[in-house]
């Protein structure tokens, strides 16, 4: 039997009222969001104060949860106007978790002065968890983010209060650019957290490789670049009992679809951890 929670990642339910992302969540068979906490959501930074904690009454009526909220990919900064209040809010509603935004590499600037500058941040960010007793987590995210692997993540995060600060472990993202899943998840294991459930691939544009770069895509799960079964090994060597988050984002896919799509990518990470000793 697992241990881990099964959330739903709202970004995907973009134009829906909180009923309706409640009605979305039933249905696609998770216990509750990773709640995306942006301007043009149902909860965003200018509301967070009385939108999330009601929010969160709300889910509660309906047997839901709210373990992982997640932020602008702009909120990388503590001193940010609403940094404070939205940990605040957080804090009362009862989630246990913040995903901030990004930080993204500069060619002008050498990379070992940009981690210095980041881990100042960090360091802001710790502090309103100590105070809020909501953890921050770092997402690896594939690109030029400073986080875009286990190591590059570490390189933020160690030496941090692993109470206060973690990892969102981002298997899609690692399947581009990290280290063998195993391996990455082994890496951030002190911080590790939270999980990311997505696929993603890599296309070459049609005709000769000078035309242009790879593209990244969401595709089905199982279709991409992922290794399940050796996710879902190293999650139960290490006891994984955090939340993961489902992101069923599939390109052209409506609403009605993402929900269907979520359902069945639940039961495909099911069926590999039920399989997998």
């Amino acid at each position: 039997m697992h241990k881990y929670t099964k959330i739903m990642f709202t970004k995907h339910l973009e134009g829906l009222d909180l009923g309706a992302i409640i009605t979305s969540l039933k249905s696609a068979n998770v216990a509750g969001a990773d709640l995306a906490v942006r301007h043009g959501c149902p909860v965003d930074p200018d509301n967070i104060s009385t939108a999330l904690p009601e929010a969160a009454k709300a889910f509660a009526d309906e047997g839901l949860v709210i373990p992982l909220v997640t932020g602008p990919t702009d909120f990388n900064q503590p001193d940010i106007q609403y940094a404070e209040r939205f940990y605040g809010a957080c804090g009362e509603a009862g989630v246990g978790h913040i995903k901030l935004g990004y930080w993204h590499w500069k060619p002008e600037k050498h990379y070992w002065n940009q981690l210095d500058e980041v881990r100042g941040h960090l360091d802001g960010f710790q502090k309103l968890s100590e105070k809020t007793g909501v953890k921050t987590v770092v997402h690896n995210h594939s690109g030029k983010s400073m986080g875009l692997n286990s190591c590059a993540a570490m390189n933020i995060v160690k030496g941090f209060d692993p109470a206060h600060i973690g990892v969102f472990a981002d298997p899609g993202h690692l399947s581009l650019c990290g280290e063998p899943i195993e391996m990455a998840l082994d890496i951030v294991r002190d911080y590790l957290c939270a999980l990311a459930v997505k696929d993603l691939t890599t296309r070459r544009p049609a005709g000769r490789a000078e035309q242009g770069p790879p593209t990244t895509g969401s595709v089905r799960l199982g279709t991409g670049l992922g290794d399940w079964p050796a996710l879902v090994r190293a999650l139960k060597k290490i006891d994984f009992q955090g939340p993961i988050s489902f992101h069923s984002e599939y390109s052209g896919e409506v609403v009605d679809t993402v929900v269907d799509l979520c359902r069945i990518d639940v039961r495909f990470f099911e069926n590999f951890w039920n399989a997998t000793d």
